[in-house]
């Protein structure tokens, strides 16, 4: 009913940038939030930046003042862009997004298949 696909993972030395881009698409009548999440190998997964419909964005201390969360609601496609990059920013990266399908009463959270950034020192 509904898919979320992620592109711009890859590999980069810290100090370096990347953008990630989610494009949801299917049978969607709306969607509130979309955010980013991340998971390192042995840690739980981790709320990165959240982008709401009213404009507000929030992010994890520790990417604060570097990583920059946008939407396009015209293309349903949310951006990370990710600046000055870590070493301990390596994880895979998880598009998720609240979206209300047609015909449903509430919103379900949906995710995208992860895209993997590794950041070498």
């Amino acid at each position: 009913q509904v898919q979320l696909v992620e592109s711009g993972g890859g590999l980069v030395q810290a100090g370096g940038s990347l953008r990630l881009s989610c494009a949801a698409s299917g049978i969607i009548f709306s969607i509130s939030a979309m955010g980013w999440y991340r998971q390192a190998p042995g840690k739980q997964r981790e709320l990165v930046a959240t982008h709401t419909n009213s404009g507000r964005t929030e992010y994890v201390d520790s990417v604060q003042g570097r990583f920059t969360i946008s939407r396009d609601n015209a293309k349903n496609t949310v951006y990370l862009q990710m600046n000055s990059l870590k070493p301990e920013d390596t994880a895979v990266y998880y598009c998720n997004a609240r979206i209300v399908t047609f015909g449903a009463y509430s919103a379900q959270d949906y995710w995208g298949q992860g895209t993997q950034v590794t950041v070498s020192s």
